[in-house]
């Protein structure tokens, strides 16, 4: 465990297997932390939190800058890291899971030194000061990306941490913790605690010394960390599940927003939750997108564009979800329920046709390759469609004119939409609506996460 600015000893014995997802073996053993351990980092983050919390924001950002410069000195390690623990192909682990989160970070570094912690409104002086300790809970699917998403606005607020990294992917939080070590951020800013879930992870969210929880995850598991910390008047953030619509007006370059949107559902094996797995298409151009979606999923050959999923427990379940679409009704266009190949937790990438709003793969998350092309009648069965789920994390509208896809997009009950392809903007806030989540995350709204108000009169 990194806790108070060295490694030390976990308080038992056990450990936690890391596995290669692409050939099954184990690759490395850490530590499973207790409640012992959860306890011993957050009075490590408390006991640092006042000098932290009263350093100079342009001193914190330096801090960040020479985070973000360690992490970018590292990217070849971690991209490597990555592709062994989670079996994300090597290109994207570089591209995506390595340096995305150094801009991230960058921007943070940034934010930190400009940021308006104070400000006159009328008569009153209002402060923004750092929450206190915040206990941070990340996922597998972006391991690296998912903990600077939360850690670097934390430090940027005056915050300290203590991370618990998922256990499929605690080996690029290591990575991590290092990198924080040579930036030489304070002991005890920064805290990490690897372990699994129902022991590390429920220890962090109930402990009385954290807080805010922040948590991303499926909206099962968030749902209970919420009622936890209501019951803790405790605050929270959570970056939950999504089941996000591509919606192809009838305008659109079909081709362009079938092939964008394939790509952008077998991106990371389809273990994304902002992916956009439902393509809803007008009647009249329906059969041209499938044939279009068939001879784009084509090109994602497991083994070579498209990894492995995580662990077996989530090959199974995406296996399981296909079969049921198939069991009720969707015609099958690529792909199946078969594995691919015979090592490795490989999921065929996989598209379905003749979809129907009710179907259980047009309603619930699936976390895999999968995508089920809708059929609407109009812009309002469109939009009916796109916001009939639970969810509301991300999506996508195409259209000839921009305008046309503003519009629709402004409807829509999503917190993120992409216009006609769109880009990645490390400024722009990330979260959802209903029930995929509280909260925002990157830019300013995420950093505005980890403060709290003070209002001064005169």
């Amino acid at each position: 465990m990194y806790i108070g600015g060295r490694w030390r000893p976990a308080a038992a014995p056990e450990t936690i297997a890391v596995v290669d997802p692409a050939d099954e073996q184990v690759i490395a053993h850490v530590p499973a932390g207790t409640a012992e351990d959860v306890d011993a980092a957050v009075r490590a983050a408390r006991a640092a939190f006042p000098g932290w919390a009263a350093t100079p924001p342009a001193e914190r950002a330096r801090y960040i800058a020479a985070l973000r410069d360690e992490l970018a000195r590292r990217v070849e390690e971690i991209a490597q890291t990555v592709t062994s623990e989670l079996g994300a192909p090597p290109a994207l682990a570089l591209a995506v899971h390595a340096n995305l989160p150094v801009a991230v970070a960058g921007s943070y570094a940034e934010l930190a030194g400009s940021y308006a912690f104070e400000e006159r409104i009328g008569t009153s002086t209002v402060l923004m000061e750092p929450v206190g300790v915040v206990g941070a809970i990340t996922p597998w699917n972006y391991p690296l990306h998912q903990i600077v998403a939360k850690v670097a606005p934390a430090l940027a607020a005056g915050c300290t941490v203590v991370l618990k990294p998922a256990e499929d992917t605690p080996l690029t939080a290591q990575l991590f913790a290092e990198a924080v070590h040579e930036a030489g951020i304070p002991e005890g800013v920064f805290n990490l605690v690897t372990g699994l879930g129902p022991v590390a992870g429920q220890a962090l969210a109930e402990h009385e010394g954290v807080d805010l929880v922040s948590f991303t995850g499926s909206t099962a598991v968030g749902r209970k960390i919420g009622a936890t910390a209501g019951g803790a008047i405790k605050r929270v953030a959570l970056e939950l599940g999504g089941k996000s619509a591509n919606v192809i007006l009838p305008s659109a370059d079909l081709a362009k927003a079938v092939n964008v949107g394939i790509a952008n559902v077998m991106s990371n094996s389809g273990q994304t939750c902002s992916a956009w797995t439902r393509m809803l298409v007008h009647k009249d151009r329906y059969e041209e997108a499938v044939a279009l979606a068939a001879a784009a999923v084509a090109k994602y050959v497991p083994g070579e564009r498209v990894g492995p999923l995580v662990n077996a427990k989530q090959q199974e379940r995406v296996r399981g979800y296909i079969e049921k679409g198939v069991e009720e009704g969707a015609r099958l266009v690529a792909g199946g329920p078969e594995a691919p190949l015979g090592v490795g937790y490989y999921v065929s990438p996989t598209v379905f046709a003749d979809v129907t709003p009710g179907m259980t793969i047009a309603q619930e998350e699936i976390f895999g390759p999968v995508v089920s092309i809708l059929k609407y009648e109009d812009e309002d069965d469109a939009l009916a469609i796109a916001n009939g789920t639970v969810y509301g994390l991300a999506g996508a509208v195409w259209a000839g004119d921009e305008s046309e896809a503003v519009a629709f997009a402004r409807r829509m009950d999503t917190g993120q939409v992409d216009i006609n392809g769109g880009r990645f903007n490390p400024l722009a806030p990330f979260g959802g609506y209903k029930q995929s989540g509280v909260g925002r995350e990157l830019g300013p709204h995420g950093l505005a996460e980890y403060l709290q108000t003070k209002s001064l009169q005169f």
